[in-house]
């Protein structure tokens, strides 16, 4: 089968054919029709998850696809043969992934059948980002009359943060350079600051005063952190998915502080579902490109500037 690896950590991502893997008990095999592309595709590439897993080489990046289930091991009974199915295939530790055209999830795993009229394409932009960006935003406790800040708004999680910030009741700011300040109002923030004309603090206290409930925040480091925080009301909350929150520092400043780490699960994803169903949730696709041009789209996401996902046909 065709697939996009690397010989080892450090290794230039690259074209190449592996057997197809076969499913054992409990497993699906699943013919991948695309994938979804997330900022830890590259860095598992880098080596992110080496002190962790001890994974085979080569190692087939990617974790986001969808497809239909080609094959079914032994006892599995959630799944059936012949339904299109969308999910997280992360394994790392197998030297699997989604980058490919076949791949294998657990029966129990973060699988699920694909929403209603949605097409393979759409349906593989979806699995990470909006399970992170729904479980943030109920971590975080986001509720109706808080006012959010969302930093990092335009990437993928950023755009699937604003839109279920906002169906909370929320209202919410989001960091957008002027060329993404529409689409974050159509996705339903009530304003936008740009973080690249500086003085963020400045902009956000010049459309809300009073100051903000909480910070979602995808992308700053711990410098930024800290100066975004001074915007918080006490008792307020900063969430960060890069790890960017000393907790005891924000408690001395009578706020939370939340280092978030995503659990996939069918039980989440299934829920991811029935909001696209519902209308409540959308997925913006920023480009699709080929399995053989995946390296070089890898490259694009590592230098940032994201705005929207980028999907992978295979």
């Amino acid at each position: 089968m065709r697939a996009i690896a690397v010989s080892e950590y450090g290794a230039t991502p690259a074209p190449t054919h592996l057997p197809r893997p076969r499913p054992g008990p409990g497993e699906i095999l699943v013919r991948l029709i695309a994938a979804g592309l997330n900022p830890l595709d590259w860095k598992v590439a880098d080596g992110l998850l080496k002190d962790s897993v001890d994974a085979p080489f080569p190692l087939i990046l990617g974790q986001d696809g969808a497809g239909v289930v080609e094959e079914v091991g032994e006892g599995v009974t959630r799944l059936r043969h012949g339904e299109q199915v969308y999910g997280s295939f992360f394994g790392v530790a197998r030297g699997l992934g989604s980058y490919a055209e076949y791949t294998l999830a657990e029966d129990d795993g973060p699988v699920a059948r694909m929403p209603d009229g949605m097409i393979y394409t759409e349906a593989a932009a979806v699995p990470t980002a909006c399970m992170t960006a729904l479980a943030l935003v109920e971590r975080a406790h986001v509720d109706e009359g808080q006012t959010v800040l969302v930093v990092g708004a335009t990437g993928g999680v950023g755009q699937a943060v604003v839109q279920l910030a906002a169906d909370t009741g929320a209202t919410v700011i989001a960091t957008a350079r002027e060329g993404m300040a529409a689409q974050m109002r159509r996705l339903g923030a009530e304003a936008t600051v740009d973080h690249s004309l500086g003085d963020l603090n400045g902009q956000v206290l010049a459309v809300h005063a009073d100051g903000i409930d909480a910070v979602l925040d995808m992308v700053s480091d711990t410098a930024g952190t800290e100066e975004i925080a001074q915007l918080l009301r006490p008792g307020g909350i900063y969430a960060s998915t890069t790890w960017a929150v000393n907790p005891d520092a924000m408690a001395a400043r009578e706020l939370r502080g939340l280092n978030f780490e995503g659990e996939p699960s069918a039980e989440l994803l299934e829920r991811v579902s029935d909001l696209i169903d519902a209308s409540r949730l959308r997925v913006v696709i920023e480009r699709e490109v080929p399995l053989e041009e995946a390296p070089a789209a890898l490259a694009a996401n590592r230098a940032g500037g994201a705005r929207g996902k980028t999907v992978i046909r295979i």
